[in-house]
């Protein structure tokens, strides 16, 4: 434990106690000989202010309780630990997709790679030792991601124009954002839209131009957005129809025990070990799209409707084939 890392801990040793602490208890605590805790104890009241007193009758240290409540150290402190996690934190994101909040994270990393250095840490490991890699990352403009990042936090309407898939239109769009969503490694806006007079859910990478405006955004309760978004499987939102069975073989169960798919999910095994996942859904597309990549290792046992729908797409799929 390095100089840095020994404030740091005195500091939080003396915030858990209430009593004083022996200088063979703190010296035992921070890896270190008396003399060394000493040199500590006189820097934190001489050069950084801690009001430390010892108290003869009971032979120890404590941290005196301010009027204006506990002693913090000046400025921004992290052990280093905490600092080397912050940097795992920004590698990270700096990943989740590219140029995101670039220019601010990287004046945060090297404030942070400063104090390291300083401490004689290394940080250059990092982009080493991690690998986040992304498949199926739709790129959102970084501009438009910030306009919508500041609006949904200064809470600000913002008025766009959105491409949709689906019908291959763009239109004109007034909404209030609620919630910024990071799902299946691409960003989406839960909103309020004024046009509709409903919650939607945009993908940002859609937008094609974006405004805030100056107009306070309606704000819709959590509970109201919970009972909207969350009941539901992945993206799509609104209140259950249907609950999904899926059965998943032996080789394949291994896995799905251990995924979550859906916070309400009930999964059983059965007696020739297969897995039985029931979730709740209200729209069957990515529902499908997930059934799909497990081709002979799912059966969908219920609903009817859905078991169907799986089967007529593994049928359009397998004519591509025969057609060869």
């Amino acid at each position: 434990m390095n100089k840095f890392d020994r404030i740091y801990e005195l500091r939080a040793v003396f915030h858990a106690r209430r009593h004083p602490v022996s200088l063979a208890q703190l010296a035992e605590t921070l890896q270190c000989s008396p003399a060394t805790v000493k040199r500590l104890i006189a820097k934190l009241r001489h050069e950084l202010g801690a009001p430390i007193r010892y108290d003869p009758r009971r032979n120890g240290y404590i941290l005196e309780q301010e009027s204006c409540g506990p002693y913090e150290l000046p400025g921004l402190w992290f052990s280093v630990s905490e600092l080397q996690a912050l940097l795992t934190i920004h590698e990270l994101l700096a990943n989740l997709q590219p140029s995101i909040l670039h220019a601010e994270f990287s004046s945060l990393r090297q404030r942070i790679e400063a104090i390291l250095a300083a401490n004689h840490v290394a940080t250059g490991e990092l982009a080493r030792r991690f690998r986040i890699i992304g498949v199926g990352i739709r790129a959102c403009r970084s501009d438009h991601f910030r306009i919508v990042v500041s609006a949904t936090l200064q809470r600000r309407r913002l008025a766009l124009r959105y491409h949709g898939r689906e019908k291959d239109l763009q239109t004109s769009r007034l909404v209030s954002p609620q919630r910024l969503v990071y799902y299946r490694e691409n960003w989406y806006l839960d909103a309020w839209c004024h046009e509709r007079d409903g919650l939607r859910t945009l993908a940002l990478e859609r937008i094609r131009s974006i405004r805030m405006t100056d107009d306070r955004a309606m704000d819709v309760p959590d509970d109201r957005l919970d009972s909207y978004y969350a009941p539901s499987f992945g993206i799509f939102a609104g209140p259950p129809k249907q609950t999904a069975i899926l059965r998943f073989t032996p080789e394949r169960s291994r896995w799905i025990a251990e995924e979550r798919w859906h916070p309400d999910q009930q999964g059983t095994f059965t007696d020739d070990g297969s897995y039985e996942l029931a979730l709740p859904f209200s729209d069957s597309r990515e529902l499908i799209l997930d059934i799909l990549r497990y081709g002979p290792d799912v059966e969908v046992l219920a609903p009817a409707s859905l078991r169907r729908d799986v089967v007529a797409r593994l049928e359009a799929a397998l004519k591509k084939y025969e057609k060869k």
